[in-house]
């Protein structure tokens, strides 16, 4: 009887183990409509998979990341993004890899990766980088890193980098997802498209209308 109790006992915790680890795969893209008819289906969770008898080395290479990015832009930076649409081979092995020039005092601005924890170490320069916690804590967690140094933003929370030297700085960031995805927060804010009702963006912000079409005016441009 005693063994009977323990065969039952190992079953239940084999069942609640594997109920316990499975769940549906993180998302790959912003969002995948469900269709019933597959004929009209055009994406994936991901990447369709070559045959893999048919890979070649190319599907796992890329090379210009020694080429510096052009920061001559009005934020001062450039994000040279290494993922799943440069290097194939990364399909389903959830990593990518940045590479972030910076023009003395260029800023690569507040901005979250829905699917991405990323990891950043300064090769050149001297950045100032932080990000903020989740609701209702807020806390602003901040630290300012020289070459070699390295740091954290965890998958979802809005962070930054800001070179504050006067010279060029550079970063390489590795990222969770083999498309970590990124918002910008003022161009998803006021350069939508099409634009947040200002009503909406006057009340959230407490800020004045005609700011709020001023800073619409100026940034929707910047996605289009």
């Amino acid at each position: 009887m005693k063994g009977f109790h323990f065969l039952v006992a190992f079953a239940l915790l084999a069942l609640a183990s594997t109920l316990a680890s499975a769940s549906d795969p993180g998302p790959l893209q912003d969002f995948c409509v469900a269709i019933n008819d597959t004929r009209t289906g055009v994406f994936v969770n991901g990447k369709f998979c070559k045959d893999p008898k048919l890979a070649k080395p190319e599907d796992f290479f890329i090379s210009g990341l020694n080429v510096p990015g052009d920061t001559k832009n009005q934020l001062g930076s450039k994000v040279t993004l290494i993922n799943v649409d440069k290097i194939p081979g990364l399909n389903t092995l959830g990593i990518s890899l940045a590479r972030v020039d910076y023009a003395p005092y260029g800023l690569n601005p507040p901005h979250t990766h829905p699917r991405a924890t990323e990891i950043l170490t300064v090769v050149e320069g001297i950045l100032y980088v932080g990000f903020v916690t989740s609701n209702p804590d807020n806390r602003f967690i901040t630290k300012v890193l020289y070459p070699g140094d390295v740091f954290v933003f965890p998958v979802g929370l809005i962070h930054f980098q800001f070179n504050i030297g006067n010279t060029n700085a550079v970063a390489f960031s590795g990222l969770s997802s083999q498309n970590p995805g990124i918002i910008t927060i003022g161009k998803a804010v006021f350069g939508s498209e099409p634009v947040v009702n200002p009503d909406v963006l006057v009340k959230a912000f407490q800020l004045d209308k005609n700011i709020v079409n001023q800073l619409q005016s100026r940034l929707w441009p910047l996605n289009n």
